[in-house]
């Protein structure tokens, strides 16, 4: 009898409301100086959406490297007096636990990207407190990010990817 009275009950939910518009969730805004480069659809760029960001403390960045090893987290001062691919974009971190960032990439091609979270706003990397992410959301753990975690193919129009922050959780090192 339960299970008739239940199915009567979704029934009349179901056919209650068909035809209603069911109101979708805006979409975030696209934070970052290069947000018209994903808005307006041009190119090339990517558009990353940011999820688990800890809180709205500090500042959340997004840095573009040269898709090799000895460039990966590399000084931005060293890639750009060697005429090499660096872009970062900051800005304040959003009210919310999720964030979509955009970033001009200079041309299609492979390249590594790093999301962080810097919550002391102290523009250094604080192991203790600061998040970080990267396209492949593999768990960081307690050794230094890896390349092919960080790496993205982007095309000539805007390439969308997903970053799961991760914070310091313990003595696990890094993860979600």
């Amino acid at each position: 009898m339960a299970k008739i009275w239940l199915s009567a009950i979704v029934a009349a939910g179901v056919s209650g409301t068909a035809g209603a518009a069911t109101p979708q969730p805006a979409r975030a805004q696209v934070l970052g100086g290069d947000a018209a480069a994903c808005s307006g659809g041009q190119g090339p760029a990517v558009l990353a959406t940011i999820t688990g960001l800890k809180d709205a403390r500090g500042t959340i960045k997004l840095e573009l490297y040269p898709a090799n090893e000895g460039d990966f987290l590399e000084d931005d001062k060293k890639l750009l007096a060697a005429g090499k691919v660096f872009r970062r974009i900051t800005v304040t971190a959003p009210g919310s636990t999720t964030a979509r960032m955009c970033i001009r990439v200079p041309r299609p091609g492979r390249y590594a990207l790093f999301f962080g979270h810097d919550r002391d706003g102290k523009r250094k990397f604080d192991f203790w407190s600061d998040g970080a992410g990267f396209p492949g959301n593999r768990k960081i753990g307690r050794s230094r990010p890896k390349l092919a975690d960080a790496l993205i193919a982007v095309g000539p129009g805007v390439t969308a990817t997903t970053i799961r922050v991760q914070y310091l959780r313990g003595l696990g090192g890094f993860g979600f």
